[in-house]
């Protein structure tokens, strides 16, 4: 039996072994927000949280994540409220076709709770195993922006953002 733990959730799993992250998410608990694009970890858009860190559920086993917390963008939301980062894509026109937000926001949440204030660099290098076919990286550049704003807004500390460096 393989134990995870998924957006705060406990399931466990009879698993073969060869079993991705990606298709227990998306085919035994139908979290299809996560997406299956290349397969191969080149294009970023099965990107979700372990254990804070961003990883690609596409080339990691089930079983590598036995033991440890992972957040897909179902996870990110309160309810009706969309979280902060997930409201300043939309907010800011970032979602086009929508196809690499899942990954794109899964992967600047990542970067934001290691880093509450990168710079446009950082947040760049962050995002760089994500594709967006539609070309619309300047506005996921301000959507990330906009949510350092958002995420450090009434925190009492003036913060280095991307817009005072």
């Amino acid at each position: 039996m393989t134990n995870l733990i998924i957006n705060n959730k406990k399931y466990q799993f009879e698993l073969q072994g060869h079993e991705t992250l990606l298709e227990v998410l998306r085919d035994h608990l139908g979290l299809t927000g996560t997406k299956t694009a290349c397969d191969e970890a080149e294009c970023g858009a099965c990107t979700v949280i372990m254990d804070g860190k961003a990883i690609l559920a596409c080339i990691t086993l089930a079983t590598e994540a036995e033991g440890k917390t992972v957040t897909t963008i179902e996870g990110l939301a309160n309810g009706d409220e969309l979280h902060p980062i997930q409201q300043s894509f939309l907010d800011n026109a970032a979602v086009q076709c929508g196809f690499c937000m899942p990954g794109m926001i899964m992967a600047s949440k990542a970067l934001l709770d290691e880093n509450p204030a990168p710079s446009e660099p950082e947040i760049a290098r962050a995002l760089e195993g994500n594709i967006c076919r539609c070309a619309g990286y300047p506005k996921i550049m301000d959507a990330v922006k906009d949510a350092v704003k958002r995420l450090n807004a009434g925190n009492g500390q003036r913060v280095k953002t991307p817009d005072t460096e």
